[in-house]
């Protein structure tokens, strides 16, 4: 039987999606023809996109790490998770406390499958089928408000998603939602696409061009300049260095190495607290 034919109900495997593009790009198995193809088309202008795939993970990873070691966070809101891989969230966190709660957000059905089966047994975990674009509906959903104490500081992740919403979605306006969500001293982390500008000419000229391909493939992608990234931060409080390329963010030294290529600077993320 083709991974086509065991695709969980509700899922269409004639159009690429975001969570299973990303899961390609990770070298994950939970991908169809249609997902490669829209990968490959990329790969063509930057074959290292993988690379940044990776320090998207590695970013999150040490985020993570800080929030529950550092910051004594113990709850996580993950908005547009992709599918279950290695390291996710509940796995990182749970290292240093098991009873660290985590909800897991993403529109895409294939991901609602795959983590409700990961994560039967885990009862500090639940994973909810639901839109970033309508943040009232995720606030508001029974089993994020059973998980979830939004009197005590949150953990919100938008990582690798806002750069999927169009301008006319007003991303800045669906981030403020989530910020004004939670209570001082919560956290907000961001990874987003980037476009450096003339400060890496050639890094820009070929995110407008991956930026093109993701659009044609799959109606989304955005590589924005970063002032705009850090507006997503609102009032916040930036935790050093800042929004920077994700491999600059508080490196570890359990880091996969990363060469400054024209995909390094690409690609960005910062950690911000509520006042």
């Amino acid at each position: 039987m083709s991974i086509e034919e065991r695709a969980p109900v509700g899922v269409d495997t004639t159009r690429p999606s975001v969570a299973r593009v990303y899961d390609y790009m990770l070298g994950g198995k939970d991908n169809f023809a249609v997902d490669r193809q829209a990968g490959q088309m990329a790969l063509q202008i930057t074959p290292d996109g993988p690379l940044a795939a990776r320090a998207n993970r590695g970013f999150l990873r040490r985020a993570v790490r800080h929030l529950v070691a550092e910051a004594g966070i113990r709850q996580f809101l993950d908005i547009g998770s992709g599918l279950p891989t290695q390291g996710n969230v509940h796995e990182i966190a749970h290292e240093i406390d098991p009873q660290t709660r985590v909800v897991y957000v993403d529109s895409d059905p294939m991901v609602l499958a795959h983590g409700r089966a990961l994560l039967a047994s885990s009862p500090m975990t639940t994973v909810i089928q639901a839109d970033v674009r309508h943040p009232e509906q995720i606030l508001d959903n029974p089993e994020v408000r059973s998980m979830i104490d939004f009197t005590q500081p949150v953990g919100v992740l938008l990582l690798g998603i806002l750069h999927h919403l169009a301008d006319d979605e007003d991303p800045g306006a669906v981030a403020a939602v989530y910020r004004a969500a939670v209570p001082s001293g919560s956290y907000l982390a961001i990874s987003h696409f980037h476009d450096p500008g003339d400060a890496h000419p050639d890094a820009s000229k070929k995110a407008l061009m991956v930026e093109k391909i993701f659009n044609q493939t799959m109606g989304t992608g955005r590589w924005r300049r970063h002032d705009e990234i850090v507006g997503y931060f609102g009032d916040f409080e930036l935790l050093e260095p800042g929004v920077t390329a994700l491999p600059d963010w508080r490196p570890a030294p359990d880091d996969e190495p990363s060469e400054q290529t024209d995909t390094y600077y690409t690609f960005v993320g910062g950690l911000a607290r509520k006042p």
